[in-house]
């Protein structure tokens, strides 16, 4: 069912001329408005950048440390600084390559790439907040603009009021309060059209915040169709797999890894050399001096676990544990969430009927009624203006209420995911 905001054709046909010099611009839709949105947010563009950045730390932290080389000159003797003088002097050329404790490569790396998953993750739900923002700005920008063109409208109405109230003061059959009270309710509807204009200016300048200048550019007639919505269950089937759910259950693993990292610094670390040894100089028969080789391991003993091992340990499972803490409390709030939306959504579709089935109809019959009578001078101009009013304000009652209503369907959508819209 579609929002029939109908008004006398005077009335739309002032609309008309007022929107003509507006359509001359190209009118800016929903689906515009978040493509610029998404194109220019600066936050999904550095979370990516976090991502892939991660995703290249990842490799190296599977890897080895790199190697160490020494150079030395050994028992060199002071006296002479000969390098053939004494039998143990020598030049050494060593290698050495640390082995890290246990499988803490592999975890280190499977770490960080989980917090990279983290933050694609987080990068995809910031593209689902912007869109979402980008809705609910658009949406209060619509309802402004097609408020002011319905008090414009309205404004032929109350001018003919103000015409009938002189020609029933000219005839003699009404008080001037009542032609100076009805200039006064038309003067008024001219300030009010002012404040609605005023919060518009407010709202596009919340638009632009995402899209730039093309929140100026006028807006399409219709009301903006957004995706269907599913039942409130299949929404809440798909809450493990949205992108904030998605972003902490990454998170959680990455610090699953971390302990066990934790676990495997009580295995030793090792360090592996080799170094080759030059001799200088001769044997006391005349032979070359033998050059010498060595081969060294030295390891790590974890033998005083309780005050380091331990200790990183258990800060470790603490971590971990609250992040799986923090997750249950996004499922919850994102539970809520749609609980809150989907009872507000499911409401204001049943005043949406009601108004489109009875109230509108109802306002507007009432304010003919009226009108005929005060001409017959069978009742007070009080009751007149009151059904005017009434009639206006019922009007803007249904824009708020379809306005209000897409806006609850945006924040459910926000809560699927891209596949399920």
């Amino acid at each position: 069912m579609k929002p029939n905001f109908c008004l006398p054709w005077r009335a739309l046909f002032i609309a008309a001329l007022w929107s003509l010099a507006a359509t001359a611009q190209a009118a800016l839709s929903l689906a515009e408005a978040e493509r610029l949105a998404l194109e220019a947010d600066p936050v999904i563009e550095a979370t990516e950048a976090r991502a892939e950045a991660l995703r290249e730390d990842a490799v190296a932290d599977g890897q080895l440390p790199d190697p160490k080389m020494r150079i030395g000159l050994f028992n060199l003797p002071l006296d002479s600084f000969d390098i053939s003088q004494e039998p143990t002097t020598q030049l050494r050329f060593g290698y050495l390559q640390a082995i890290p404790r246990g499988d803490t490569l592999e975890y280190r790396q499977r770490r960080t790439e989980w917090l990279a998953q983290a933050q694609s993750a987080r990068a995809r739900a910031e593209r689902r907040r912007v869109q979402r923002e980008v809705r609910e700005k658009y949406l209060e920008v619509y309802f402004q603009v097609r408020a002011a063109e319905i008090i414009r409208a309205s404004r032929t109405l109350f001018e003919q009021l103000v015409e009938v109230t002189r020609y029933q003061f000219a005839a003699g059959r009404v008080t001037q309060q009542d032609v100076l009270r009805a200039q006064v309710e038309l003067s008024r509807l001219d300030d009010r059209e002012t404040r609605i204009r005023n919060r518009e200016e407010v709202e596009r300048a919340n638009l632009a915040t995402w899209i730039g200048e093309a929140a100026w550019q006028p807006l399409p007639t219709a009301l903006p169709r957004l995706p269907a919505l599913p039942g409130r269950d299949a929404i809440a089937a798909t809450l493990d797999r949205h992108p904030l759910l998605a972003f902490k259950a990454a998170q959680v693993e990455s610090w699953q890894q971390g302990v066990q990292i934790a676990r495997e610094q009580y295995k030793p670390g090792w360090n592996l050399g080799i170094e080759y040894r030059k001799r200088f100089g001769e044997n006391p028969n005349g032979t070359d001096r033998a050059d010498m080789m060595a081969a060294m391991v030295t390891f790590d003993l974890p033998l005083f676990a309780d005050q380091r091992q331990d200790k990183r340990l258990n800060a470790s499972l603490r971590k971990a544990a609250a992040a799986r803490l923090d997750k249950a409390d996004m499922h919850r709030n994102l539970l809520a969430m749609l609980d809150r939306e989907y009872a507000n959504w499911n409401r204001l579709g049943e005043r949406q009927r009601l108004y489109a089935e009875r109230l509108v109809g109802e306002a507007q019959s009432n304010a003919e009624a009226a009108l005929k009578a005060y001409q017959s001078g069978l009742t007070e101009f009080t009751t007149l203006m009151r059904a005017r009013l009434t009639e206006l304000d019922v009007r803007l009652d249904e824009l708020r209420i379809w306005t209000d209503r897409a806006r609850a369907q945006a924040r459910l959508l926000y809560l699927l995911t891209e596949e399920e819209q």
